[in-house]
């Protein structure tokens, strides 16, 4: 209990909290690329290839970076913004760039999956690009939408695990720091299983969700 109580736990809440507010700013920012996408592609409302073309390029950069190369990479701004290069709340920079092309990406995919004849409809009652895009398209959405952030979360969940090898904080420091450098099989085991323990609830929350939300 103590091991638990004194290690895991409070590494544990540090992963919950790098998690839930990188998530937040990684679906926030993504949804504007996700829209933008949506609706300058061939078929949307507003078709623009080169503005398309430019952010669909710029999205698929930003996702093919490896993350520790990236969290490396972007020490300057993390210190900036938070005035420090390591730690948990450090950490939440580079999660949320590294992961909000990805939400971006999964929102998009939602976006697109709408029905085309519900949103000809909208435009036939006179609805604008704007309406359309937050009164229906949005809402049509929602559910899959949920799917597409359940699995950002638990990318980010990843993501933070290797953010620990270099000064993260979280579970994944505990693994390296003690399960590594101090040969703990037991602490590494232990937070295996926490991890894989949170995944499962993320992801059942995640499919309750969206049972309720297509009902």
């Amino acid at each position: 209990m103590s091991l638990f109580t004194e290690v895991l736990f409070p590494a544990l809440i540090d992963t919950l909290h790098m998690v839930l507010v990188s998530t937040l700013f990684s679906v926030i920012i993504g949804f504007v690329p996700a829209i933008i996408l949506v609706i300058t592609d061939d078929k949307g409302l507003k078709p623009n290839k080169i503005v398309n073309r430019v952010l669909d390029l710029v999205i698929n950069m930003l996702r093919s970076f490896p993350f520790l190369i990236l969290m490396i990479a972007i020490f300057p701004l993390t210190k900036i913004l938070t005035g420090k290069s390591i730690g948990t709340t450090a950490a939440i920079v580079p999660l949320t760039v590294g992961a909000f092309p990805f939400a971006a990406r999964v929102i998009e995919s939602s976006l697109k999956e709408v029905d085309s004849g519900i949103i000809e409809a909208a435009k036939a009652f006179g609805a604008g690009t704007w309406q359309i895009v937050f009164r229906v398209m949005i809402i049509e959405a929602l559910p899959s939408i949920i799917l597409g952030i359940t699995l950002t979360i638990i990318t980010i969940i990843g993501y933070s695990a290797m953010a620990g090898a270099i000064g993260g904080g979280g579970l994944g420091d505990v693994a390296v720091k003690y399960g590594y450098y101090m040969f703990r099989t037991d602490i590494m085991i232990y937070t295996v299983i926490v991890l894989i323990v949170l995944v499962q609830l993320l992801q059942s929350l995640g499919n309750l969700l969206y049972k309720k939300l297509t009902k």
